[in-house]
This record gives structure tokens, sequence and C-alpha cells, in this order.
């Protein structure tokens, strides 16, 4: 018997991936980290794998501009001149010969046709956003969560998560940080008490395990099954 407080279930769960926008993953972004780039392929394996079993995608985008908040004390790169994660900002980066929005998510794992966008003015995911609804109407009771910065936006997101009653899950593969020790840290107090840490493989084969008996269908619920 497991220890586990639940297990992992692709029919009762949405993927969700945090922040992994052009200024935050591309190189010599203005709030650049180098690890998110690694995490590129892991994510895109899971994503390929939870569209296939007919599971909700969600984006989220981290916003700023144009005026100033209490975000901008700590991150004073998205005050003026670098105007970072502010919509319609345009930027070259060092990895791609045209100049891209930072505030949208980067190409390589880019939201399709079905796939939600949510975006939010502060680390957390919930707060202040449509996330919570859009979860509950398609029956979401389980949230798998990949993307950036580990012990900033995931961690706010996975506790809010677990405030509102959220099965959260974490792809340690999944997430990256700038500071290694913080990202082991907060990945290990997350386990502690707000979520399971798991892996893109684990994940990635739950998917396509759920889709070999046909897409899920919307709407579902538990209690339904």
């Amino acid at each position: 018997m497991s220890d586990e407080p639940f297990t992992v279930d692709a029919s009762a769960a949405a993927l969700l991936v945090v922040d992994l926008q052009n200024d935050f993953v591309r190189e010599g972004a203005p709030q650049e980290v180098p690890d998110a780039r690694a995490t590129l392929p892991a994510v895109t394996a899971l994503l390929d794998a939870c569209r296939g079993a007919g599971m909700p995608v969600v984006f989220t985008r981290y916003t700023a501009g144009p005026g100033t908040t209490h975000l901008a004390w700590f991150s004073p790169e998205c005050r003026p001149p670098a105007r970072s994660c502010w919509p319609g900002i345009t930027r070259l980066y060092h990895d791609r010969p045209d100049q891209l929005e930072g505030h949208q998510v980067v190409d390589e794992v880019a939201p399709r046709p079905g796939d939600v966008i949510v975006d939010k003015y502060g680390y957390g995911s919930f707060h202040n956003t449509v996330l919570e609804d859009v979860l509950r109407a398609v029956g979401v009771s389980q949230v798998w969560v990949v993307g950036t910065v580990t012990q900033i936006c995931v961690e706010e997101t996975v506790r809010e998560g677990f405030r509102r009653g959220f099965e959260m899950i974490v792809a340690a593969d999944g997430v990256s940080s700038f500071d290694d020790e913080l990202h082991r840290a907060t990945l290990r107090n997350l386990a502690h008490k707000f979520a399971l840490v798991s892996d893109t493989v684990e994940l990635t084969e739950v998917a396509v395990d759920a889709s070999r008996h046909g897409p899920l269908y919307t709407g579902r619920t538990r209690a339904s099954r």
C-alpha cells in the first residue's frame, strides 16, 4: 500500500505550464533562467502526451507594466528600460535571429488551439485569475505543474492550488531555477507538505497509458467514472 496521499491520475488532471516565456527562457533575456531551456524537451514530450490523452493544458504568462507594481521592488527588470514581460514589447535574443515579444510563451512549447492561456500580475497562477474557474469547469481535481521559476512562481502556484483543494504534482525535471540550492530546497519543502514531486517521465507514461484508452472527455469528474 502506497504512503502517498493520492495517486497520479490523468483522468482527473490538467497540465499547467508556468511562465515559459521568452523573457525568462531565451538566451540573453532580461530575467534569463538558463536551466529553463534544458527542461524544454521533457516539457514538450509531456505536452504531447497530455494532449494525446485529451487532458486540459493551461499556460500562464507573468505579466508586467505599464504601471509599476510592488513586484518591481524585487524584479527591477520589469521597469523601464527593460520592460520585461510587458505585453507588446519586443526584443532581440542571442539564440533567435528575429525580435520576439518577451511576454509570449517560447515557440518550443507554444500553445495550440484548445489550450488555455492565463495572464497573471503576480507570482501565483491562481491569485486574481480565472485559473480555478477554468479547472473546475472541466472537472479537474489534480494539477501537474512544469515551468519556471521553481522557488517563485512555481512554488506560489503549487501552494495556492493546495490551499484550494487541488491535488498538486510537480515534475522535478520540468521546473527550473537560476539557483540550484533554492530549486532543490523548494522541491523538498513542497514534497513535505504541499505536493507530490514526480518527474516528466512518470507523468508522460501515465498520460500515454490514458491515451491508449481513448482521449479523455471534457467535464469528467471522479464521481462519474
